[in-house]
């Protein structure tokens, strides 16, 4: 028999320790906790196995080391990329692209993914593909703040999210009329 899905919201502090050095680097406070629904890859496994059997009001604290987190850091994730790939209506995007910023990206199967602009050069971008996180052992401190099994309805919706085929985010005509992206 299946075990059915969860919603589970949590609140936590989330810090990271690479080299000895530990630093707190997300929050998810009572407010605006981390929500997700167990067995839809939202969530690393091992957070989830931690937390799908806690209760509403539990609290928590355990260590993810960086292998069953995002892995060691690799620097053959850093990869060296033609500028012109950067470029808008022929020019090259220099306030999107600076070092350290975020870029979405399309790897060659069409998943997207995220690179960190580590280095602009005259012809080429330097773009680091490795996690944020990779290396670094993840310690998470906090407590449970919601934890039911999930609707149907919320597990449509997530899937639906992630998939861009509606929700917030897809602007589908299918939005619920509390989507954000649904005119008033």
């Amino acid at each position: 028999m299946e075990t059915p899905s969860r919603y589970i919201t949590v609140s936590y502090k989330l810090f990271a320790t690479e080299d000895g050095e530990r630093d707190l680097v997300e929050e998810a406070t009572e407010k605006h906790p981390f929500q997700f629904i167990t067995g839809l890859g939202i969530a690393l496994d091992t957070f989830e196995n931690q937390i799908k059997n806690l209760h509403k009001g539990d609290r928590f604290e355990f260590t993810i080391p960086y292998r069953e987190a995002y892995g060691e850091y690799n620097d053959d994730h850093v990869i060296n990329l033609p500028k012109n790939m950067f470029e808008v209506d022929g020019h090259f995007d220099a306030e999107a692209i600076t070092e350290g910023k975020i870029v979405p990206l399309m790897n060659a199967d069409g998943q997207h993914v995220n690179g960190v602009v580590a280095e602009v050069q005259s012809d080429c971008v330097i773009m680091d593909m490795n996690h944020p996180l990779a290396g670094a052992d993840l310690t998470f401190i906090g407590k449970v703040t919601e934890n039911r099994i999930a609707t149907d309805e919320e597990i449509q919706h997530t899937i639906n999210v992630m998939s861009d085929d509606g929700g917030c985010g897809g602007c589908h005509s299918d939005c619920e009329s509390n989507c954000a992206c649904r005119e008033e």
